[in-house]
């Protein structure tokens, strides 16, 4: 655990210091829905995290979550020849390979930033739709038999029943939900009600000398990939390094 003591922070492990940088990412606690539980045993459910290979599947699949690693997951177990059902709504899609071209890339690292009106719609449909598919295209997923379908929206007779009131019956539900973003080890107000941290590009300001880096769209669409975050870690670094010598 993480807490505060006067002006220095303090773990459980007794270690205490004046600096503290969160390099955890959000992606460590798997989120489940609690419908999942009440499915019938003899359907095999997992989250995407468990997800290896299409051995793994039994009957007709249903993926639910259409994001990158739901519609991934779907087309790979399409591959198999089973039906397919890939539940959630559009994410949108990113002209994968063309988004590095150097146009597309000066919007990336120019204009989808936190800075500006366009980067925070972006970042508020990462949060809340989930990021946009970059390697598969929906005219992938249609071609290989991929059946779209709603939102699961509960269960029926221990089958997931989908918006529209269709109830279907597979062997296999691969809940490609995402991540929980939260922090339970640490004792600080940083997060707001959905679990957030509250930050400006990665400095908390309500806590001085808490950081962090590998937040999702922590400054722009590049926090995501490996070719962004060194810039959000060179920013991180930098404030840390002014505030040390102010201090």
């Amino acid at each position: 655990m993480l807490r505060r003591e006067g002006d220095r922070f303090v773990s459980d492990a007794g270690v205490t210091a004046d600096y503290v940088i969160v390099a955890t990412g959000s992606y460590g606690r798997p989120q489940m829905p609690s419908l999942a539980s009440q499915l019938n045993p003899d359907i095999s459910s997992f989250h995407s995290t468990q997800y290896r290979n299409p051995s793994q599947l039994k009957g007709d699949v249903l993926v639910v979550g259409a994001g990158n690693s739901g519609a991934e997951i779907a087309l790979d177990a399409a591959s198999a020849t089973r039906h397919v059902w890939l539940a959630g709504r559009q994410t949108g899609k990113v002209p994968y390979p063309a988004i590095f071209a150097r146009p597309s890339w000066w919007i990336v690292t120019h204009i989808l930033t936190a800075n500006l009106p366009m980067g925070r719609r972006m970042a508020a449909q990462v949060y809340s739709r989930g990021q946009p598919l970059v390697r598969v295209r929906p005219s992938d997923l249609a071609a290989a038999g991929v059946e779209r379908v709603p939102k699961v929206a509960g269960v029926e007779r221990g089958k997931p029943r989908l918006e529209d009131g269709r109830v279907l019956n597979p062997g296999t539900v691969v809940w490609a939900t995402g991540f929980n973003h939260a922090y339970p080890w640490i004792d600080l107000p940083v997060t707001d009600e959905a679990g957030h941290v509250k930050h400006t590009r990665g400095v908390v300001e309500s806590q001085p000398g808490l950081y962090f880096v590998g937040l999702p769209f922590q400054f722009g669409m590049r926090s995501s990939l490996i070719d962004g975050v060194g810039d959000d870690a060179r920013y991180v670094v930098e404030k840390l390094a002014a505030r040390r010598a102010n201090s």
